[in-house]
């Protein structure tokens, strides 16, 4: 079972328990990674491009489960802001 990533709309949330904070998640990705060494011959990623990336499970850390997890609405998501609502920002 394969399940999407949260987005700025959605959050995961285990089926079981409720957590919505706590999972380990197991990705496969696909990297260009720019490194720069220093003279010592140590390195440091300075930047990194996501070719593709598959989430292959997402257990609970919590309650243990594995790939009982489902996206739900962050609070406030399906909200308009308050620049919709005709109110000035801040008031």
């Amino acid at each position: 079972m394969t399940i999407a990533a949260p987005t700025a709309e959605t959050r995961w949330r285990c089926t079981l328990c409720g957590n919505l904070t706590r999972f380990d998640v197991t990705r496969t990705a696909r990297v260009v990674e720019y490194l720069h060494f220093d003279l010592a011959g140590e390195s440091k990623v300075e930047e990194t491009e996501v070719l593709s990336e598959t989430l292959e499970s997402v257990r609970c850390r919590w309650c243990n489960a594995v790939d009982q997890v489902e996206l739900v609405a962050r609070p406030g998501a399906d909200e308009d802001g308050p620049e919709s609502a005709g109110e000035a920002p801040g008031a």
